[in-house]
């Protein structure tokens, strides 16, 4: 038996085992605009939640073994895609990825890179599923065994295979301090970040690259005063350094540029 853990749609927390559903949290939040735009969701619940999760897992195979990794670039914009861009642009060689069913992952190739992270975020615990860490490549999986998700421990299994341009996305302010003091050119990407405290914001606009604002009151706080570069109107994304920012406008110059929006909706509430 599978058991996945993600947190989605607004921060709920869900478990997932075997294919179905048997644990659906609250939400943090009431309404996404991404949701909203691309899912048709004008608020989230446990109904709207219950039924987008069914559809993942019917239309990707999320947290199956028919799960679809590969995904094209549909010319979007948030950090799946802009680290895809990076890939394809060899700005980096590797990007240490959270894939469930394999945990922490190592991706070289752009369509991984938008499949694993671009049709789920949140994976708090996932257990091994063997076709989806076959096709990711055992070699590249930290733990093959357990499914294990440490994305420390996948910049050192990253910088030990030789990788000298990394990617990595954390969810966790005190990941970010831990792979920021590894050394190396390491970029950090932080995603997920709805409902946390104002000390872990500051955190990662300390050691993060880029940071995606998510429903976070905070890092819109912050990064609207202290970012160097802002792309993006109802989940704006930051850039806190220069790499970050070059990265960003890679990926703007890829879509042909990111179209001004008068009223842009925003995530509710602000968390």
């Amino acid at each position: 038996m599978d058991e996945h853990v993600i947190e989605a749609l607004g921060k709920a927390k869900i478990i997932i085992r075997d294919g179905k559903i048997v644990s659906l949290g609250e939400p943090m939040i009431k309404y996404c605009p991404l949701f909203h735009k691309y899912r048709g969701i004008k608020e989230l619940n446990k109904k709207t939640i219950r039924e987008n999760i069914e559809f993942r897992i019917r239309d990707f195979g999320m947290c199956t073994p028919e799960r679809e990794l590969r995904m094209r670039d549909f010319l979007s914009f948030g950090v799946s895609e802009i680290i895809s861009t990076l890939l394809e642009e060899d700005l980096i060689d590797c990007a240490v990825m959270v894939c469930e069913g394999a945990g922490t992952v190592l991706i070289t190739e752009p369509e991984f890179a938008q499949g694993v992270g671009g049709r789920i975020s949140g994976v708090i615990k996932t257990s091994p599923i063997k076709r989806i860490i076959k096709e990711l490549g055992e070699e590249n999986v930290l733990e093959p065994k357990t499914g294990r998700i440490d994305q420390s421990m996948g910049v050192k299994k990253a910088l030990n295979q030789g990788y000298n341009s990394i990617a990595v996305t954390v969810a966790d302010a005190e990941d970010a301090v831990k792979i920021r003091e590894l050394g190396g050119r390491v970029y950090i990407f932080a995603v997920h970040l709805t409902g946390i405290t104002r000390k872990e914001a500051e955190t990662f606009f300390q050691n993060a690259d880029i940071i995606t604002s998510c429903a976070s009151k905070h890092i819109r706080y912050i990064g609207d005063e202290k970012a160097l570069f802002k792309a993006g109107y109802s989940i704006p994304i930051y850039a806190a350094t220069k790499a970050g920012e070059k990265f960003i406008k890679k990926r703007i110059e890829k879509i042909g540029g990111l179209k001004e929006k008068k009223n842009p909706p925003l995530p509710y509430p602000l968390i």
